[in-house]
């Protein structure tokens, strides 16, 4: 983890006082308007269901009218306020990196949507965050945010800690005819690489065209994508889908600079270092590449699922995911179902420019050590795959899953969209397993103590997962992680007396191996993640 981190500058930190007295006008005004609205229409927002992942769901779809003033009359409206509280707790501080942290963030969503008129409607999503509670001085913060690490996504990444998040990060036009919708704009997309992942303070989103097409082929929901802009969870502005690192600006004598207090490019913590904006001019590519992604969904077998996803990015890379998943219906009424997702990840020239390694260390502009060099079968190509398989029981109020994972020993898989490659397979809570010659492991469980009549309003999940990376990748330092194990815990509470209220603890504890640093092992991956979340609709 040190290895891979250690090429990321400091923040910079400019018009501090003004950022901070905006960022408070701003808060103050966002709850103005809340409290105002929320007393006019706390009580009309029955239909939203919050799904994994923060995904949010309308039970109720928007209407159709016959008039123009009808369209904004008719629209919908909904609020969001939420409270994120995080700690993050090291099992051993290295270097004076690892340090314990806290974090409290506030914040909320106000959205709307007209009625369809025509067949056409828009929607428009502000999203709103500060941090009320943080412990690590501003003036003095570590590069990349080890200091701050439980605080992640609630404050805006490039302006450094403190720094509020106020952003439209969804508005869109759409047409809608029949069962067919086109949108254009900035939107969410769910798919297995692409998600809205809106699990902190801002949602995961993306700027461009997409046509979802649900039943004009029978029992097949086909989507088409294109986007050439995403905004990461921490992010105001939007930027690349591809390129890492700060925004691409040079000195009086040509020299490229790191210009932290404008923005960033794609920083996840799954993007390709590699791919920075320097490697990708240097290549003479495009820093801001558009995306293609294409989805299909059929379920025209009985008991049959079958899911297509497919990504392409001019000059850099694509990729073909099929899964298949097939229920058996048992006897005692639960119903057990295997499941198996594959990818192919086909190199269309990151590999040339950006090495066949997530960390970077085999990029175009690193002089690699030969251990670096062999640790993979070609660090110039990102050509890979990975197999993952489950075999999950559902009951009435629960289920319970094994999952397993391998990735080919190839080039690493390249996922920075908030979609998981090994989602719902193997990834656990914060972890990052789609590197070259890992295997995954995982048992899961989840109970709805509610429905079965046992605690009104709670349910849980929780799973036991342990990742098993390639070994001569971390000797050589190109993989950024040791092994390690995992125990995640998600418990959600709701409660009849405040229908609109959710609460969520997410409870995360990682044993990872030591890693051998200047002739001394040290534990630098061990920690403890955990966070207590509140959800308010009105």
């Amino acid at each position: 983890m040190i290895l891979a981190l250690a090429d990321h500058e400091k923040p910079f930190f400019i018009n501090k006082e003004v950022d901070f007295q905006m960022r408070r006008l701003s808060q103050i005004l966002f709850f103005s308007f809340t409290l105002i609205v929320t007393q006019i229409s706390a009580l009309e927002t029955d239909d939203i269901t919050l799904a994994n992942g923060g995904i949010i769901i309308h039970k109720q779809t928007l209407k159709h009218v016959d008039g123009l003033s009808q369209m904004f009359q008719k629209g919908r409206f909904t609020g969001r306020l939420r409270s994120n509280l995080m700690v993050w707790n090291w099992e051993e501080s290295v270097l004076n990196r690892n340090d314990d942290n806290y974090a409290w963030g506030i914040g909320g969503s106000l959205h709307y949507s007209t009625a369809y008129f025509n067949g056409f409607s828009a929607t428009a999503g502000y999203y709103s965050s500060f941090v009320a509670v943080d412990d690590t001085d501003r003036d003095n913060s570590i590069g990349y945010f080890d200091a701050g690490k439980a605080g992640k996504d609630t404050y805006a990444r490039a302006y450094g800690h403190g720094a509020s998040l106020n952003v439209l990060a969804i508005v869109f036009a759409e047409y809608k005819y029949e069962k067919t919708s086109v949108k254009f704009g900035r939107q969410k997309f769910e798919s297995v690489l692409l998600r809205s992942n809106d699990t902190k303070m801002v949602p995961n989103t993306f700027q461009g065209l997409s046509v979802d097409s649900q039943g004009d082929l029978k029992d097949t929901r086909l989507r088409v994508a294109y986007f050439d802009r995403q905004k990461l969870r921490d992010h105001r502005d939007f930027h690349s889908v591809i390129a890492y690192g700060s925004y691409r600006t040079k000195d009086s004598d040509g020299v490229y600079v790191p210009n932290r207090g404008v923005g960033l490019e794609n920083d996840d913590a799954a993007s390709h270092r590699g791919l920075s904006v320097r490697n990708i001019e240097a290549a003479g590519e495009k820093v801001d590449p558009g995306m293609l992604v294409f989805t299909a969904k059929n379920n025209s077998v009985r008991n049959l699922r079958m899911d297509l996803d497919t990504m392409y990015i001019d000059g850099f890379v694509a990729s073909v995911i099929p899964e298949v998943n097939y229920d058996f219906f048992l006897d005692n009424g639960m119903r057990l179902t295997p499941g198996i997702r594959y990818m192919r990840q086909f190199d269309q020239g990151a590999g040339k420019i950006g090495g066949a390694s997530l960390t970077g260390r085999l990029g175009s502009d690193k002089k690699a050590l030969p251990t670096e060099s062999a640790s993979y079968t070609d660090p110039d190509s990102v050509d890979g795959s990975m197999v993952s398989a489950r075999l999950k029981l559902f009951s009435e109020n629960g289920s319970i899953m094994a999952g397993f994972s391998t990735v080919e020993d190839a080039g690493d898989l390249i996922a920075p969209w908030r979609g998981f490659p090994t989602g719902n397979y193997t990834r656990s809570m914060g972890q990052y397993n789609w590197m070259a010659g890992t295997d995954s492991y995982m048992i899961q469980g989840y109970y709805h103590f509610g429905r079965a009549g046992l605690l009104p309003g709670v349910r849980m999940v929780m799973d036991v997962a342990y990742m098993d990376y390639d070994q001569k990748k971390i000797d050589a330092g190109t993989v950024a992680f040791t092994d390690h194990s995992i125990v995640h815990l998600d418990v959600w509470k709701t409660f009849e007396s405040i229908p609109h209220l959710e609460l969520k603890l997410r409870l995360g504890q990682v044993f990872a191996d030591e890693y051998l640093i200047n002739g001394k092992k040290v534990d630098v991956g061990s920690y403890g993640d955990y966070r207590l979340e509140a959800n308010y609709f009105f």
